[in-house]
């Protein structure tokens, strides 16, 4: 039995994230109904990570098994003649028989995007937060920075999937502006339920005084979810970037 891991990219305005939903159309789903239909039986996907609604993926990983012979570099071909134009891989590898897109993966980054204008720009309606009031980019870079490290996040988190650990550790997260787009970047060796849409909300509240950037590792520590910022809306969260090693690595690095 093949594992086959897959490269793609999704633009998410049209599902209900990635997990597959007993009610919505999901990525995976959709994903799946395609290599079912190229592999001539039922396929199970294996992703990196459950983006929520409307969230989109810039890169993206999901590994699957099965016996078909379909040599590897027609896998990319033969899933997109199958797929709708949101959903698209772009390259195939044969991963190792332990590979697990989640459960090896080394770390992740997301980008969030915030259009800082007066004026709403209807070609990033889906892609990007709509935010008109002036945000004070120093203010949220400092707010930024006081998030790197290893902490107790459930303070940026909503209620949902359970985890063993709230712990986790913030490689970077940096904020930058270009015209009036400003992208946060944010990388750790995981992510809580809207951990990264909640951090971008405490760094807004920051950059108009609702709280200030110095106060953030205090708040990591007390830990109350109603004492951050508010969870920003799901359009402008995109999954970035995802390290693995081997040769699955080297494919997501292209």
């Amino acid at each position: 039995m093949r594992n086959i891991a897959l490269r793609l990219s999704y633009d998410g305005s049209a599902y209900h994230g990635w997990q597959v939903q007993k009610n919505e159309i999901s990525v995976a789903e959709t994903l799946e109904t395609a290599l079912t239909k190229i592999c001539g039986h039922p396929v199970k996907t294996v992703g990196c990570g459950r983006t929520d609604a409307g969230v989109h993926a810039l890169r993206y990983c999901a590994n699957f098994r099965t016996d078909c012979r379909i040599p590897i570099d027609r896998f990319p071909l033969a899933v997109n003649s199958r797929l709708p134009g949101d959903i698209s891989v772009s390259d195939a590898v044969e991963a190792p028989e332990d590979f697990n897109a989640i459960g090896s993966c080394l770390k992740k980054e997301y980008i969030y995007r915030i259009l800082n204008s007066a004026v709403p720009d209807p070609f990033l309606q889906k892609r990007a937060c709509f935010y008109p009031q002036r945000l004070d980019l120093s203010l949220m870079q400092q707010a930024a920075r006081a998030f790197e490290g290893t902490h107790d996040f459930r303070a940026v988190r909503s209620l949902g999937t359970e985890t063993k650990t709230t712990v986790r550790t913030v490689y970077w997260c940096r904020a930058e502006k270009e015209g009036d787009l400003i992208t946060v970047s944010i990388c750790a060796d995981g992510f809580l339920y809207n951990m990264c849409r909640a951090m971008v909300g405490t760094m807004v509240y920051a950059s108009y005084g609702k709280l200030l950037p110095e106060e953030i590792p205090q708040l990591l520590e007390i830990g109350d979810r109603r004492l951050t910022g508010p969870t920003m809306p799901p359009q402008g969260l995109y999954l970035n970037r995802i390290w693995y090693d081997g040769a699955v690595g080297e494919m997501m690095e292209k």
